[in-house]
Formats: structure tokens, sequence, C-alpha cells
């Protein structure tokens, strides 16, 4: 711990400094005011990055953790400012904080900087990129899986209609290994709304679903694609699938559907691969 002069030890549990880590399933449920719960050393890490990038859109405001992880993550510690604080606490009182058994010992609470709207977002992608769009996506497992698909595959930027769950509720965040933090995403108005104005823009857009009229392996290359993706069971809205082309990932007939999070990877993937042969040809 030398050389950290912003190290804080926290021996008691009802410590004010630590209140926002204080009971964190509860408050997961109530909410954080535009806070949030980055938890391990991979999300961490994401959250640094983030936090020092020029124009970042999260910030770190502290951290804390397990007294014995401390050293095993000086250099990430490192990448953070010295005004961010960083409190040290025993097993014990840490599970006491957190209200459970922490077994990963290293959380820190961010916030969003800026949250951008849809057309701010589609304004960016102007001359080419894949946007990733959910509608009524409300399992965080799910949430968190597709922006970490959306990550791998290079998306521009998710637009999540307003009945989607949050992707920084901290199960989401952690499954997303952090991608929530580096994707750009808006969250809210209508979903036929975000569409319109995708298709206004010069988006060809893909509504995914098992009975999607066309193969996903042939959809026609472009420079801008959209993929929508629909909440797990009931799939997009009818008014969706009449409104726009719809798309099909191949599968053994006595399987009902894919779930939605491995269904939109492999979709992405796809145009993904599209839009990199059009790049090269």
């Amino acid at each position: 711990m030398a050389g950290r002069p912003n190290l804080i030890r926290i021996d008691d549990p009802q410590d004010a400094r630590i209140a926002e880590f204080r009971d964190i399933r509860e408050r997961d449920l109530v909410g954080r005011q535009a806070g949030f719960i980055a938890e391990g050393t991979v999300v961490l890490r994401m959250l640094a990055a983030a936090h020092c990038a020029v124009d970042g859109a999260f910030a770190a405001e502290k951290l804390l953790l397990l007294e014995n992880r401390v050293s095993g993550i000086e250099s990430l510690l490192a990448a953070f400012p010295e005004d961010v604080p960083v409190y040290v606490a025993s097993a014990p009182v840490l599970d006491q904080i957190a209200g459970f058994h922490l077994h990963r010992g290293v959380l820190a609470l961010g916030r969003r900087r800026a949250s951008p709207n849809a057309a701010s977002l589609i304004e960016q992608v102007r001359q080419s990129g894949l946007i990733a769009v959910c509608c009524g996506i409300s399992n965080h497992d799910n949430m968190g899986s597709i922006f970490r698909n959306a990550a791998a595959f290079g998306v521009s930027c998710l637009l999540l209609d307003e009945t989607c769950c949050d992707p920084l509720y901290r199960k989401a965040l952690r499954v997303s290994v952090g991608s929530v933090l580096s994707v750009p995403f808006a969250r809210g108005g209508n979903a036929l709304s975000l569409l319109e104005d995708l298709d206004a823009a010069g988006f060809s857009i893909w509504g995914l679903s098992p009975r999607g009229e066309m193969d996903i392996r042939a959809i026609a290359q472009t420079s801008k694609l959209a993929l929508v993706t629909g909440t797990e069971g009931e799939g997009l809205p009818p008014h969706i699938m009449q409104r726009f082309r719809t798309a099909r990932i191949p599968q053994m007939p006595h399987l009902d559907s894919l779930n939605a999070a491995t269904a939109t990877g492999i979709a992405l993937y796809e145009m993904a691969r599209a839009q990199s042969l059009l790049a090269g040809s």
C-alpha cells in the first residue's frame, strides 16, 4: 500500500465514506441516481480506460477493495488519477458493507458523465456502421451478453428502447465484461420511432426472428446496417415485424428458438462479416 497516499482503511461498515457500497443488492433494485457499481478487475480496467479517455463517457468516483487484493492490482490502481480515493477493508468488514460474501473483493462506484440520445448516436454513424437495436430486453444477463457481442463485432452503437433494462445494472455490467463502458448506447424512446429514425438516416433495418423471411447469411452487403432484437420468448412486436424486413438464423427444426443474446451474437457476426467484405472490395 506504500506509494498510494489515497489508500484509506475502513474498519467500520457504517463509515459514511463508503455508504454507496452498503447493501449492494438492495441498492441495485432502487437505483443509484445515475451512479453504478463496477465489480471485478476486468470491469475495473474498462472503467479506468473510460475515466482517463478524452471525452470519456464514464468516470470513477471511488474504489473499495478487499485488503489482500491490493498488491495484485497495483498497476491497475495506478491507471486511476490520485484524486479517486481507494478504500480498503478486511474480508469481514467488506462482507458487512456489501451485505453478502464478496469473493471478488473489487468494487468501484462509477458515474455516467453524459447520456447521448439516439439521434446524436445515429448522426455519428453518418457514412457507415453497424447498429444494434434492443426492443424490450429485460433480462440483465441477456443485456450484458448483447453488449459483449456488440463489442466483439464492432457495433458502432446500441439503441435501447424505453422498455429495456438498464445496462449499467451491476449484473449486466459484469456479464458484459465491461463492454457497456466501451460501446456507445442510448436508452429511451419508442422502438418504432427509433427504427423510423434509422430508416430516415439510410440504414438497412433487419428484425431478427425465427420466422424471418430471409436467411441472415443472405442479407445484401451495405455500409449501413441495423439489427433489431426482441425480448426473450415473445420476440419482436408484430407491428415491427410487418414494418421492416426480417431475417432468421437457420437451425435444427426441433428447437423453438435461440437465446436472445446468442442469436444476436450470431447475427451481428454475419452482418459484420458482410460489411468487412464490402469494405475490402
